[in-house]
C-alpha cells in the first residue's frame, strides 16, 4: 500500500499499517536540496520515503531490499519499460 502526503507539503512521516496489510510505503514531498556529487555541490530534487513493515510477515532485510529497488527505479525510471 502507498500513502502520499507529499502533495500536502509533508516532508516525511511514518504510515501506520492496517490489517491485512503487510507493509505501507510513505511518500513525502519532492523538494530541491544540495547534494555533493563528485566533489561538487549540486541542487537536485529529493524525496523522503519510509517503509513500515509488519515483522511477523516481512523481515527487515526484505524491506531494505525493496527500498533499494524502489530507489533505483525512481532514479532511473526507464528501467520500468526496458
Amino acid at each position: 500500500c502507498i500513502s502520499n502526503l507529499g502533495m500536502y507539503g509533508i516532508e516525511e512521516f511514518s504510515a501506520v499499517i492496517n490489517p491485512p496489510q503487510a507493509a505501507i510505503l510513505a511518500l513525502g514531498k519532492i523538494e530541491d536540496a544540495p547534494v555533493i556529487e563528485q566533489g561538487e555541490i549540486k541542487i537536485v530534487p529529493r524525496m523522503k520515503v519510509t517503509l513500515s513493515c509488519d515483522h511477523r510477515i516481512i523481515d527487515g532485510k526484505e524491506g531494505a531490499e525493496f527500498l533499494n529497488y524502489f530507489k533505483a527505479l525512481v532514479e532511473n525510471p526507464l528501467e520500468l519499460i526496458l
